[in-house]
């Protein structure tokens, strides 16, 4: 065999095991993105399971019902949005469930008997433990999201993606009005 045809197919082999190596990263990367929102998928169910129990510690001892309400509708819009896995539908229905949160934890400081129940108390802590959670979460999952995207539109890798069909993975955003630390007292004051 000539030695011109032995380097081209030393550089073909070069080649294709880099192309392999880079699809190989691409599928890692993907799966991370999955295992990330999986993560927080677990999270929200949790929350999601924890909220009912809450809901009817709170029915006993406030009459306000509209807050319960709006704190149910938004678990339910939540848990839509997670199973859809539409990060914007998400996200605006997280932010509704923080607010709801928000004005419950408050009106329940003014029911003397709700804050003494023991199982509210542990219900309130294990809500707000997964609530830190879930933003942690958040965090890990964005910063593999924009790996991901990244890496599919640099080059080299950007060739092996679209032959593929790698896509790009949504971000877990909030607006702006949506990160700012949510005051519970707020829809109160006149």
């Amino acid at each position: 065999m000539e030695t011109s045809t032995l380097v081209t197919l030393g550089m073909l082999a070069l080649l294709i095991g880099y192309a392999v190596l880079i699809y190989n990263q691409l599928v890692s990367l993907e799966h991370t993105v999955g295992r990330a929102w999986n993560n927080i998928d677990i999270l929200l169910r949790q929350r999601h399971d924890d909220l009912p129990g809450l809901i009817e510690i709170c029915k006993q001892y406030m009459n306000e019902h509209e807050t319960l309400e709006t704190v149910m509708r938004a678990r339910s819009a939540v848990a839509d949005a997670g199973e859809r896995g539409d990060m914007d539908t998400l996200g605006e229905a997280e932010y509704l469930l923080r607010v709801g949160l928000g004005r419950l934890f408050a009106l329940a400081e003014a029911c003397p008997g709700l804050k003494a129940n023991q199982d509210f108390q542990h219900l309130q802590t294990r809500i707000s433990t997964l609530e830190n959670n879930i933003a942690d979460r958040r965090e890990f999952y964005n910063a593999a999201v924009n790996t991901n995207n990244v890496r599919i539109e640099q080059f080299p890798d950007l060739m092996i993606a679209r032959i593929f069909g790698f896509g790009p993975a949504r971000l877990l955003e909030f607006a702006d009005a949506e990160k700012a630390t949510v005051n519970p007292k707020a829809p109160f004051d006149t």
